[in-house]
């Protein structure tokens, strides 16, 4: 019998602390609104639950290469990390330009997924530790990929909600938010490597 409280907050604590799900949820919806940015959410949700499914399974093969995985990953997943942190940057505030938009897409938030060392090693760390060892059914395993998902998709929500109520201050002071959107960025980036 699994530990639901500890597994519970791990998944909680995780999915609600800053990183480039959140962080870009928060900053497309200060751009564009909530209702706009909507579809990256959506993408995050169907990657989160691709990445989970996938971590349960093929979990004990990837806790096994996790070693060899890793550091690749960190520096697949930092460059990225990185590169978002620079759109971030040197974005301005939404003009109805359609080229601003590439980061407010199904797909981005999609594939940010499988570029995210922190929803990957989430993942394995997650199904490995509190899952699998007590689970091994594939509905059971189907959903909580879904479960998991779905709370994701509420933490990056309540982010990008916040980034629509303060949508006039963000856009305000648009050039600061920038500034700080990306220094969170880099340092996702750089606490991969810590």
């Amino acid at each position: 019998m699994p530990n639901f409280p500890a597994f519970l907050s791990y998944v909680l604590v995780t999915t609600f602390t800053p990183g480039p799900n959140n962080i870009m949820s928060m900053s497309n919806a200060s751009r564009y609104g909530f209702k706009k940015s909507i579809m990256f959410n959506v993408g995050i949700f169907f990657g989160f639950s691709i990445i989970i499914a996938l971590s349960s399974i093929f979990s004990v093969t990837l806790y096994n290469l996790i070693p060899s995985v890793k550091p690749v990953m960190t520096y697949i997943g930092a460059a990225y990390i990185l590169w978002l942190a620079w759109k971030t940057y040197k974005s301005k505030p939404h003009n109805g330009d359609e080229s601003n938009k590439r980061t407010n897409t199904f797909l981005s938030g999609l594939l940010l997924q499988f570029v995210n060392p922190k929803v990957i090693i989430y993942g394995v760390t997650t199904v490995s530790t509190f899952i699998v060892p007590y689970y091994k059914s594939v509905p059971i395993l189907a959903g909580f990929s879904v479960l998991l998902a779905f709370i994701a998709f509420i933490s990056i929500c309540c982010w990008a909600l916040f980034g629509s109520v303060f949508q006039k201050f963000l856009v305000k002071n648009d050039r600061v938010i920038s500034i700080v959107m990306s220094l969170l960025l880099v340092y996702c980036a750089v606490s991969l490597f810590l």
